[in-house]
């Protein structure tokens, strides 16, 4: 098996965490390994499996502080597939950076091409034409039916922690870690929100691959967030999150934590969705601003 050729920490552990006078519990998934970690762990379980004579090349596209990316990228230097990148063009600051998700995909091996605004669209849907059978395409964020395997990895682990806390988190961009946790444990409310668009374009990425279940709770923020951006909000939580012990992403968790603060008064186990590798970067933007020292 993968995680025992590689040492990963599965199952992960739960630690609990005070923010603002309440407990809080956080699945670990950020400590599997410093690549594969999180959900996109979970998304690519399947594939991690997979015997690296069964494929030769991974295809995916997306943005540049995708986690996804650079997962896919860690697990094709490890399984020697071979992995195409696909993205808008980029600026020469992107380009040229040395840190971040995309500098680090660059460096395990990732070849990165640009397509122009007006073609993408169609260039994306065009990329399953004639395949060979050695060429698998993931989805942008990993949003691909094969997550559901890992997904359930990950619930069965959940419920045998045997925790006596009935709410879920995990923030969203596709929402299919926030779907299949859902489906797969009845039982339990899952709390998202959006933090790729809004709620009715979560709404329907998730409808695109399931009926929405009544237990998956959508999170809506009280201000419009826009992806990747800096916002003073997002660094104050973050930053009391790391002094409380755990380093989480400053793309997705804020928008999330935020809600939860808000919007729910109960025991909640957070799922660590990994991501902190790109926050090297993000503080950058963030000191560039000038909010570091305004917080």
């Amino acid at each position: 098996m993968y995680h025992r050729e590689y040492s990963l920490k599965v199952p992960s552990e739960i630690s609990n965490i005070v923010l603002d006078g309440r407990v809080f519990y956080v699945k670990r998934d950020d400590l599997i390994d410093p690549h594969l970690a999180g959900n996109k762990y979970r998304k690519l379980y399947t594939l991690l499996q997979t015997q690296p004579n069964q494929l030769s090349r991974i295809i995916s596209y997306g943005g540049t502080q995708s986690n996804a990316m650079l997962a896919i990228a860690a697990m094709c230097k490890r399984k020697n597939w071979e992995f195409i990148y696909y993205t808008k063009p980029l600026s020469d600051t992107i380009k040229n950076e040395n840190c971040g998700n995309f500098y680090h995909a660059k460096k395990l091996g990732m070849q990165h091409f640009e397509i122009e605004h007006q073609y993408y669209k169609d260039f994306i849907s065009s990329l399953r034409f004639n395949l060979d059978e050695k060429t698998f395409i993931v989805d942008q964020g990993g949003a691909v039916k094969e997550a559901e395997e890992g997904l359930r990895v990950l619930a069965d682990e959940i419920r045998e922690a045997d925790f006596n806390v009935k709410s879920l988190a995990t923030p969203s961009g596709t929402g299919t870690t926030a779907l299949f946790l859902a489906l797969m444990l009845p039982e339990y409310k899952i709390y998202t929100t959006p933090c790729v668009g809004d709620e009715a374009y979560l709404r329907e990425q998730i409808s695109s691959l399931h009926k929405i279940p009544d237990n998956l709770i959508i999170l809506k923020p009280q201000k419009k967030y826009h992806f990747a951006k800096p916002y003073k909000e997002f660094l104050k939580v973050w930053q009391k999150l790391f002094q409380s012990g755990i380093e989480f992403d400053l793309i997705y968790a804020p928008s999330l934590w935020i809600s939860l603060l808000q919007q729910t008064d109960e025991e909640i186990i957070y799922i660590h969705s990994g991501g902190v590798s790109g926050n090297e970067s993000m503080l950058r933007r963030y000191e560039k601003k000038g909010f570091l020292s305004s917080v």
